[in-house]
Formats: C-alpha cells, sequence, structure tokens
C-alpha cells in the first residue's frame, strides 16, 4: 500500500470518479426501492400513494417522485413498523437522544453494523488516526447510538480503544495522559469542557492530536478555540439515529473544506423548505438524505431539518471525490425570531468567540414580558471584558441589540454531555419552548 493509500480506509471507494458514484448510487437506488417496497407495508402504500412502482422505477432520475419521510414516521411507526427484514435478522437496536415525546428507534442487522463501522472507520482514518492509536470515546454506551457507533468503527480502523462513556472530566483528563490517548471523540461542547478542566488540572496531553466533534453546530471559531486550548486538529463528524448513526453520513478532512458524504451509502439533496424544490449547488437549504446500503430501516428522502449547502462536487485536496457540504448551520426548527430579527444560535457562538477573553460557556435567556421576546446572553469571560463588549459585537453580528451579562470563569451551569444553550421565560420565570 502507497503512503497515500495509507490515508484512506477504503481507498477505492472513497476515491470513485463522479460517474461511477452515481452509476452505483443509481443501481442501489433501485435495490432499495425495490426491497422496501417488497417488504414492508409502510414503504408500499407511501409509494403506491406517490405513483411509484419498484419494477418501472429509474433510479436517479426519479428520486423527486418517492415521498418524503420526516421525524413524525419514526414515532407513528414506532417501534418496528417500518423495519424491512425479519425480526429474526435484528441484533441490535439504539434510539435518539431526545427526552420528550416518542422517541426515534433505529434497528440493525449485521449487515448494517458492517455498514456503519465502515463508515466510522473512513471519519477515524480521514481524521489522521492510524492502526494502534490510541481513541478515548466519551459518548454513551447505550441506548444512544454515540459510543457504539465509535466503538464499531474503531475496531474496524484497528484502533486501541478507551471506551470512558460520558462525564467525570478529570478522570478523562487523567485517562487521556495515562493511555498516551491520540484522539477524542466527543459532544463539540464537551470538548470545551475538557480543555478547561485538563488547564486547570495543569496536565499535559502531549500524544493528542486530533478531536472528532459531533452532534452540536461548530463553528470555525470554535474549533479554532480547541486548536488553541486543547492542542487537538479537529474534525466535524456528522450522522444521526435516522441515517445509522455516527458518521454514517461523513466528516471533514485535514483541508476542513466541506464534510465529505460517504456517496456510495447515500444520496443527499438540498431543498427549499417551503417549495421542497432543489436549490442550486451553493445556495443553503434543508439536507434529505436517502440511505442506499442499510437493511433494517433505510430512510428514503428523509428530511433531516438541518441547514446547509453543496460545497463542491469536485475531487478535494486530500484526494477523496464525494461531494462536500458545508458546516451545519442550524436546524429550521432552531431558528429564534428577537425584534423581528431571524437567527440562529451558532450565530450568537461565532460573534461570542471574536472577543478576546470570551470563554466557551455561554447562555442565550428569551424572556416574553407583555408578548415582547427579549434576548439576555449570559458568557463566562476573563477580566476586562464588559457586557458593552458583548452587546455591541452581537450587535454587529445579529443587527440588533441583545442584552449582554458577563459571568466569572466556571460560575455558569455545565453539562457533561450536550450543551443547553437556549432557555425560555416568560416574565421572567422558566418556561418550556415558545
Amino acid at each position: 500500500m502507497s503512503v497515500r493509500e495509507s490515508s484512506f480506509y477504503n481507498h477505492v471507494d472513497e476515491t470513485l470518479n463522479r460517474s461511477q458514484l452515481e452509476a452505483i448510487q443509481d443501481e442501489r437506488l433501485r435495490n432499495i426501492v425495490r426491497h422496501t417496497q417488497a417488504h414492508n407495508a409502510f414503504f408500499a402504500e407511501r409509494y403506491k400513494e406517490a405513483g411509484v412502482d419498484a419494477a418501472t422505477f429509474k433510479g436517479l432520475e426519479d428520486l423527486e417522485k418517492l415521498p418524503f419521510m420526516s421525524k413524525k414516521d419514526f414515532r407513528t411507526q414506532y417501534p418496528d413498523g417500518m423495519c424491512c427484514v425479519d425480526r429474526s435478522k435484528i441484533i441490535e437496536m439504539h434510539m435518539s437522544s431526545g427526552t420528550s415525546g416518542t422517541p426515534v428507534v433505529m434497528l440493525y442487522t449485521q449487515h448494517d453494523l458492517d455498514q456503519w463501522a465502515e463508515c466510522m472507520a473512513r471519519c477515524y482514518v480521514m481524521a489522521g488516526l492510524k492502526k494502534t492509536d490510541t481513541i478515548q470515546i466519551t459518548p454513551g454506551f447505550g441506548l444512544f447510538n454515540g459510543g457504539f457507533g465509535c466503538y464499531h468503527g474503531a475496531r474496524a480502523a484497528g484502533l486501541f480503544i478507551v471506551p470512558a462513556g460520558p462525564g467525570n472530566t478529570e478522570r478523562q483528563v487523567r485517562l487521556a495522559h495515562d493511555m498516551k490517548t491520540n484522539g477524542f471523540v466527543c459532544v463539540v461542547s464537551y470538548a470545551t469542557r475538557i480543555m478547561e478542566v485538563r488547564e486547570k488540572m495543569g496536565v499535559e496531553l502531549p500524544n493528542l492530536r486530533v478531536a472528532i466533534c459531533g452532534a452540536e453546530s461548530f463553528t470555525p471559531e470554535m474549533k479554532t478555540r480547541l486548536r488553541e486550548g486543547l492542542g487537538v486538529e479537529p474534525y466535524d463528524i456528522y450522522g444521526m439515529t435516522e441515517t445509522g448513526g455516527i458518521g454514517t453520513l461523513g466528516q471533514d478532512c485535514q483541508y476542513h473544506n466541506g464534510i465529505h458524504v460517504w456517496e456510495d451509502h447515500y444520496v443527499v439533496e438540498i431543498i427549499d423548505p417551503v417549495t421542497l424544490k432543489h436549490v442550486p449547488d451553493g445556495e443553503i437549504g434543508e439536507l434529505v438524505v436517502t440511505a442506499l446500503t442499510r437493511e433494517a430501516i433505510p430512510v428514503i428522502r428523509f428530511r433531516t431539518g438541518d441547514l446547509t449547502r453543496v460545497v463542491s462536487k469536485d475531487c478535494c485536496e486530500c484526494g477523496r471525490t464525494h461531494v462536500r457540504l458545508d458546516t451545519i448551520k442550524g436546524r429550521i426548527d432552531d431558528m429564534l425570531i428577537i425584534k423581528g430579527v431571524n437567527f440562529f444560535p451558532a450565530q450568537v457562538e461565532q460573534a461570542l468567540l471574536k472577543i478576546k477573553g470570551v470563554l466557551p460557556n455561554y447562555r442565550m435567556i428569551i424572556n416574553e414580558v407583555n408578548g415582547v421576546k427579549n434576548l439576555r446572553v449570559e458568557v463566562e469571560a476573563e477580566k476586562g471584558v464588559t457586557g458593552y463588549m458583548v452587546e455591541k459585537q452581537l450587535k454587529e453580528t445579529l443587527g440588533f441589540s441583545p442584552d449582554g451579562d458577563i459571568f466569572a470563569p466556571g460560575t455558569l451551569p455545565q453539562t457533561e454531555g450536550k450543551a443547553k444553550r437556549v432557555f425560555f421565560q416568560k416574565d421572567g420565570v422558566d418556561v418550556p419552548k415558545l
């Protein structure tokens, strides 16, 4: 194997040219439509309503004729109403980490686990991790897919695994030091927590060089903080319960010019969330995903709710040829409207981290008084940072002036897992999302 090929987990499939990729997608799309129609009544009925018949379906040419799916379908068909294989073939299950409503359940055959491991292993190798390197896994090993997905992929990639799981950050730092950890996998906000605790403990991590982060918006400003504070190269990994779990969709490479989507396994579309029509490459829209190689529950034109754009379909400097998507800008249902201005929480983070001395722990409090919503941003910062500085930067970014309150380092509430950034109040009293 050449030096060039050793930087790929699957050099052949990761470097297919555009015509080869589309030929594979075309064949696999026709196969997955046949599979879902033949083995599941939910899919068969949906196709019938849309006037689609697997026998005459033409593949990519007919993609837009297929009906959309959403989280609602998973919930109405809970737990296994969309399963396309016999129950005897199911060997594992995971589910969404959400705490409200009916959860999203994903079922796995051995083929599905192998597919997941392949996609995740590609991500590890793309981040520069080699066989026998040490990977520390901080997502939980349970119903949520994070920990096990990281584990399956690490086994496939031949990594030494530290299955730390979530929480106990001081122990995480000690483990990273003692086990000579080369890479972390974690939620974006937890990476900053590790960074802060490591500094407080005064522990050096000379072997650490990679942080693979997902589950939250990952702004360029946050990546810069991790490079400077943790001494790592940060990578933006992407996947969701509905597509099979962490890493199934892809990750960015060392050139950080978009998330490489594993197109031999997934077809992605960018649509206008209102008209449901495709938008031109380069324009922001909602990501729609079709799984081509999953057996148990393959999503077909699944509306993710995530906003992104196509960066390029050309070959990347790293040699990979699969389409690159921009970092997720936010979710359609996360958009906030204050004083007539539409914005996403990630924009607040970008603005805050431009201020020297501001720390990554912050929260946004939206308080409604007499029907009028106001935004207050509370952020930890070092001495010398003032509320006026925060308000000025936010006004330049958002176009209006929220209130800015400064807190000493370590005084705002922190979580060990996925951070909660937005809180809602009415007349100063906490309430669920308005």
